[in-house]
């Protein structure tokens, strides 16, 4: 059986499989490999940036990840209709004096004909976990369907 390519409209099967794709590009720490899935001309808002075009993004990931150590995310399919999905995402990581973090947010895509990203819009807030008192910075078991439980190291 051929598998169908992850091109809109998507239904839950390509919608899934379109959410672990990003995941696994975006573990992979490579601005040029992530990049590669968006449209030339890209639109995103991640926070209080407003980015355009694949070189930008390109940029905006190199400083993401010199910044944001030992990155490990995780991303869920919150709904799809159409050439349009929403995820919400975790990921950890390690700032330079060692400090660990774990940022929450939600994201909303919108594709082009070719399952290009054409528009990224991302919602994140960020908590320190090893802080005295912070919330899950005790454990650190995976659970891979568990959206909100600490992860593996």
């Amino acid at each position: 059986m051929t598998q169908r390519p992850l091109l809109p409209p998507f239904d839950e099967e390509t919608a899934r499989a379109k959410v672990r794709a990003a995941e696994d590009a975006w573990n992979s720490r490579d601005p040029d490999r992530v990049a590669l899935a968006y449209t030339e001309d890209c639109v995103w808002r991640n926070r209080d940036e407003f980015i355009v075009g694949r070189e930008e993004i390109r940029a905006f990931l190199r400083r993401k990840w010199e910044k944001e150590l030992n990155y490990r995310l995780r991303k869920e399919l919150w709904s799809w209709t159409g050439n349009r999905i929403s995820v919400r995402f975790r990921y950890e990581w390690q700032d330079a004096n060692g400090r660990r973090w774990r940022s929450y947010g939600n994201e909303q895509w919108e594709f082009d004909a070719d399952g290009l990203m054409r528009r990224r819009e991302a919602s994140i807030n960020d908590l320190r976990v090893d802080a005295p008192g912070a919330s899950g910075g005790e454990s650190r078991r995976e659970h891979r369907d568990d959206m909100w439980t600490p992860m593996a190291p």
